[in-house]
């Protein structure tokens, strides 16, 4: 079900005010501005009108900033209680405008919305219910408040709506593939968790999203994932929050790819493998450095150079299994994944400690500083090993060097035309012939990596746009 947040406090003044302008304007010259949305499963004209800034209401549910409302506890504690309070009503105003992955910073994406509202003024209307909440345009409401304009143009839902309805439209209108701010990708996920509470099949959902199904499944997998490094983080003081991880959507696509495919061989070494990228995550190394590790990370580059600080727990006596002949013992199938997640464990609850600011003691906060950072030295180190011995084997793999070899090509054809256009001595109907030949090539270049990726990543992604092949 829906969460429902009952109305706004001024919500009669509110009804009151949409009534007497749609009247108005249904009464008035000209041809009145229409907006249209789907509306329970059908496309529906909705009058458009103004309205005073000042009087609508941000929406409490909106997915747009569900993650990062944990940025401040006492202030979503408060907004849980009272949505429409000033004080909830600023909270979420404060969290419309941030950076998703750093609330303490503005976004510049609104920077930009609000520089071509004082420039274009509003192009698109946003929509409102008869109570005066924003169901779409809460970002637009936050930049037009902040420029001091009076009034904003909106779309008018039903007065049948209910909180399910509202949910459900803002859904339909921000996952359209032109929206111009797209959900941050933790919102993404959560918007997608709650169509599945909802009891709809994952193909129905995927539809609305406007994507596939192996897709949503690598979504459910990554969120899962995310929920269980936030219990493993917590220490009883701090724990990390799902908007902490806001910035590693691709090393997640990375690590989805690289488990599965390495879990059909064996689902140890993929374990070993998962755990030791999840601990790099954790630690903000780039993805180009996450994917050197492999299953044999921790034994051929990591343990040797573990301090003993950061060394886990040796394992308990039950997992040594005995071999018969020989009076020795080695490790059961499992304790190495075991303390490989015990040192992702600690460095959860560091980053968790680090992260929590003025909830814990300077005395905590040294100590999980100096783990974390320690930790980030070795890790390092090891990456710099793994990495050299992951581009010799890699060499074998043709098709990445050719397209290194054509990017760096690209990079002096860049040079090229620098040169060429301060001499004048570009032939134009020879580079123009070479561009169409480049399309062509890149088109069939996307339609075989098409074939041969089922879930493509942000390169791929952009390759298929660009040649038309979405």
């Amino acid at each position: 079900m829906s969460i429902d947040f009952g109305q706004p406090h001024e919500a009669a003044d509110n009804r009151e005010l949409v009534a007497q302008r749609l009247k108005e304007l249904r009464n008035g010259s000209g041809v009145p501005e229409t907006l249209t949305v789907e509306w329970r499963g059908k496309p529906t004209h909705v009058e458009v009108i103004d309205m005073p800034v000042e009087v609508l209401c941000y929406n409490p549910g909106t997915h747009r900033i569900r993650a990062q409302r944990a940025y401040d506890l006492a202030r979503d504690r408060a907004l849980e209680e009272d949505p429409w309070s000033p004080e909830s009503q600023d909270y979420l105003h404060f969290l419309l405008k941030a950076l998703p992955a750093d609330p303490s910073v503005t976004d510049k994406a609104f920077e930009i919305l609000k520089e071509s509202l004082r420039e274009y003024q509003q192009n698109e209307p946003g929509l409102i219910t008869r109570e005066g909440i924003l169901v779409n345009g809460n970002t637009r409401r936050a930049a037009l408040k902040d420029l001091g304009r009076p009034s904003m143009r909106v779309g008018v839902l039903p007065e049948s709506c209910t909180w399910s309805d509202i949910h459900a439209v803002e859904l339909s209108l921000q996952l359209r593939p032109d929206t111009r701010r797209d959900y941050s990708y933790i919102n993404h996920l959560l918007a997608l968790e709650e169509q599945v509470k909802l009891g709809k099949p994952l193909p129905e959902i995927a539809r609305n999203f406007h994507t596939t199904t192996p897709a949503c499944d690598r979504d459910l997998w990554i969120l899962a994932q995310l929920r269980d490094l936030l219990s493993r983080s917590a220490t009883g003081t701090a724990s990390l929050r799902l908007m902490d991880f806001e910035n590693a959507k691709e090393r997640f696509f990375e690590l989805y790819r690289a488990y599965n495919t390495e879990s059909a061989r064996n689902r140890e070494r993929a374990d070993l493998m998962k755990e030791g990228r999840l601990a790099a995550i954790v630690l903000d190394f780039a993805k180009t450095d996450v994917r050197f590790i492999q299953p044999d990370f921790h034994e051929r580059f990591l343990d040797q150079r573990l301090p003993a600080e950061l060394r886990p727990r040796p394992a308990q006596e039950s997992t040594a299994v005995a071999i018969p002949g020989l009076g020795r013992t080695v490790q059961a199938a499992g304790a190495r994944v075991t303390e490989a997640k015990a040192l992702t464990d600690s460095l959860l609850r560091a980053k968790a400690v680090k992260a929590a600011g003025a909830a814990v003691t300077v005395e905590e906060q040294r100590a999980a500083t100096e783990v974390f950072d320690r930790a980030h030295d070795v890790f390092n180190e090891a990456l710099e090993f793994a990495g050299k011995d992951f581009r010799l084997r890699k060499k074998r793999l043709a098709a990445p060097d050719r397209v290194a070899d054509a990017c760096k090509d690209l990079e002096q054809c860049v040079t090229d035309l620098v040169i060429a256009r301060g001499n004048g001595s570009l032939d134009e109907g020879a580079f123009d012939d070479a561009l169409l030949q480049l399309h062509t090539i890149m088109e069939r270049v996307a339609i075989e990596a098409g074939k041969s990726i089922q879930l493509p990543g942000e390169g791929l992604t952009w390759l298929k746009k660009a040649v038309g092949r979405q």
